[in-house]
């Protein structure tokens, strides 16, 4: 088992970070993927990678800020962390929760609902697979829009505690000038007069239903995850660099039973070379291509 982060460890250039000219997949790439993935049932591992394009930028794109985000046992430890992690999770959720699906999660959702994708094991925490139609949806991560209390394990949707928030904190000012984070949170330092949201059944500490670093992914996920690559016949990996134990651990599982394994990602990833074919190319405009293949 390994302690794992929330959208992790993918590679598309972050919004504002110095730009470079990702060349798009090749045909020669396009045929050799659909050749590998043809007339298999495919599952799906996506990373941070797959939302950049809807304006979510990742962990550690090349030319990304270094960034330390909080550690659950650092959530744990002080009222004052809570509410310099809430305050900025606020600020954040504001415009993450405003981010819509792009063309890559459609593709998938159609792909899904042709058959050809039994389902999507994703490091994302954004929602966007579900809201873009995808039926089979295992978020490893968790997800920003519940809260669950640590106390006595009631959830509550973010838009509710979004609510509360403002009210108590009306001086929050609008997040346009914050740097969004992909787990949807911002920098914030100024925490001395925030007022923190309590559980309302118990009066526990609540949290964003998501794994944060220092933390187990759930082994029900794991389960679940591993059932739908165990089921598959082949595995795409998009827009994930595999940084995290989750994703290698999944592609162990494929490797074992000589899968066919198809990378989409803009970088090295740590899965290259196990890859039956990888493309060095951003997910949006690949996987269209690759579905036009599979589905023709």
């Amino acid at each position: 088992m390994a302690a794992d982060a929330p959208a992790l460890a993918e590679s598309a250039p972050t919004s504002g970070a110095p730009a470079r000219s990702w060349p798009a997949a090749s045909i020669e790439q396009l045929d050799l993927a659909s050749d590998a993935l043809g007339g298999r049932v495919i599952a799906v591992l996506t990373g941070a990678g797959m939302s950049t394009d809807s304006g979510i930028p990742d962990y550690r794109g090349e030319g990304a800020a270094p960034r330390n985000p909080m550690t659950f046992s650092q959530f744990l430890s002080s009222a004052d962390y809570r509410k310099r992690y809430w305050a900025g999770s606020h600020l954040g959720w504001q415009r993450f929760d405003g981010a819509r699906p792009n063309d890559g999660h459609r593709t998938l959702a159609a792909l899904e609902a042709s058959g050809i994708v039994n389902g999507i094991v994703t490091q994302n925490v954004d929602g966007l697979h579900l809201r873009a139609g995808s039926q089979r949806v295992v978020d490893l991560h968790g997800t920003m829009d519940r809260v669950r209390c640590l106390t006595c394990g009631q959830t509550f949707a973010r838009a509710d505690t979004a609510l509360r928030i403002a009210a108590a904190n009306p001086w929050l000012d609008e997040p346009n000038s914050f740097e969004l984070g992909p787990d949807g949170d911002v920098a914030f330092t100024q925490i001395n007069d925030f007022v923190t949201p309590d559980c309302t059944v118990c009066g526990g500490i609540l949290k964003p239903d998501i794994v944060f670093f220092g933390e187990f992914i759930p082994t029900e996920k794991f389960i679940e995850a591993s059932a739908l690559v165990q089921s598959a016949e082949a595995l795409i990996i998009a827009g994930s660099s595999l940084v995290v134990n989750s994703g290698i651990r999944l592609l162990d599982q494929a490797t074992k039973r000589k899968m066919p394994v198809v990378i989409i990602n803009r970088g090295v990833t740590k899965g290259d070379p196990r890859a039956t074919v990888k493309i060095d190319a951003g997910t949006t405009g690949t996987l269209a291509q690759l579905a036009e293949r599979l589905t023709t």
